[in-house]
C-alpha cells in the first residue's frame, strides 16, 4: 500500500469503529472511490481524510453520501449527500493557497470561500463548508442573511472579490443573490469527530481574526 492508502486505511479504522454494518459497507464503497481518484492523480490526502470524516456523519444521519461528485459539466463538489427528496452539498476547506497567490492570500481564501457559497448553494437545499480548527474561514456575513434583507452594495462587494480570481465563467449577481450557507462544520481530526456550528455563530467566532 502506498502513504495515500495506508493513512486512509489508518482513519477508516477509526472511522468505522462502532458502525453497524450498513454504514461500514457505504464508508468502505466511498474509501475505494477515493483510492480509485487518487491513482489518477486527483487527490491530496489532507483533504480525502476531511472529506471521510464527513460523509461518516451523513451516513450516520440517514444520507446517501457521495465524495468528488460531478454536478454538471465542469462542476464538482466534495460531498454530494441525498436524503428523500433533499440534497446536501459540503465543500471542504484545508487552507491551502497556491504559490501564486502567495502576496494576496486573503483576498484569494475571501474570494474562494464567497464563490463556493455562491456556486454551489445553488444546486442544494442545504449547503455547509468543513474545516479543520487550526483553519479560519473568512465567511461574510452577507451570506447568512434571507435574500430580502442584504445590501446591495454588500452583494457587488461580493461579486468584486469573485471576479479577482473565478472569471471563466464568473459568478454571477444572481447566484450570489441567491446563495446562502446553512451551517459550518469543525472537523478534528485525530479523534475523527465533527461539530457542526450556525454560521452566524462561527462568524461571531472568527471575526477578529479579519479585522
Amino acid at each position: 500500500m502506498d502513504k495515500f492508502a495506508q493513512d486512509l486505511e489508518s482513519l477508516m479504522n477509526k472511522l468505522v469503529a462502532g458502525c453497524d454494518p450498513p454504514c461500514e459497507e457505504a464508508l468502505r464503497k466511498l474509501e475505494q472511490r477515493l483510492v480509485d481518484l487518487k491513482e489518477k492523480n486527483l487527490l491530496k490526502i489532507n483533504h480525502s481524510v476531511l472529506e471521510m470524516i464527513v460523509a461518516k456523519y451523513l451516513v450516520q444521519d440517514g444520507y446517501e453520501v457521495d465524495l468528488e461528485h460531478m454536478i454538471d459539466a465542469g462542476l464538482s463538489c466534495d460531498v454530494y449527500a441525498r436524503k428523500g427528496d433533499g440534497v446536501m452539498i459540503v465543500e471542504v476547506e484545508t487552507g491551502y493557497v497556491p504559490p501564486a497567490h502567495a502576496l494576496d492570500p486573503m483576498d484569494y481564501i475571501r474570494a474562494r470561500i464567497a464563490s463556493k457559497i455562491a456556486r454551489y448553494s445553488n444546486h442544494c437545499h442545504k449547503f455547509s463548508l468543513a474545516a479543520p480548527p487550526h483553519y479560519v474561514m473568512p465567511v461574510m456575513p452577507f451570506f447568512t442573511r434571507p435574500p430580502r434583507d442584504r445590501d446591495e452594495k454588500e452583494a457587488w462587494l461580493v461579486k468584486h472579490y469573485c471576479d479577482l480570481y473565478y472569471k471563466s465563467p464568473p459568478v454571477s449577481m444572481d447566484e450570489i443573490m441567491n446563495s446562502r450557507i446553512h451551517s459550518v462544520s469543525i472537523i478534528e481530526v485525530e479523534s475523527g469527530t465533527l461539530r457542526d456550528m450556525a454560521p452566524d455563530d462561527y462568524i461571531n467566532l472568527t471575526v477578529d481574526w479579519y479585522l
